[in-house]
């Protein structure tokens, strides 16, 4: 019961956190060029540990356990958008 308890908890607290990612307003390029840097297309941490051609060890992708992954990709996607639609920027650098 403590633990159920305690998660209710923490997502109180990072509630207001992850509100405020999703009202973020992408309102220029050079904000969405930042956005599109600092956020990765693809979660960096997934790997797996081959020897001699098999995979001896998979680790599982890291972002899933970001209590604001998808808030952040989200963000990501706006910025992309933003350059695709209303710049007219060609975005493939950044997939």
């Amino acid at each position: 019961m403590l633990n159920l308890t305690s998660n209710k908890f923490i997502a109180s607290l990072l509630q207001p956190v992850a509100q405020k990612l999703d009202a973020i307003e992408i309102q220029n390029a050079e904000t969405a060029h930042f956005f599109c840097r600092l956020i990765p297309a693809q979660c960096p941490f997934e790997r797996d540990i081959r020897f001699f051609g098999r995979v001896l060890l998979h680790i599982p992708p890291m972002c899933k356990l970001n209590p604001f992954y998808e808030q952040l990709v989200s963000l990501r996607f706006k910025a992309l958008c933003y350059l695709a639609d209303v710049c007219g920027e060609d975005i493939a650098a950044y997939c």
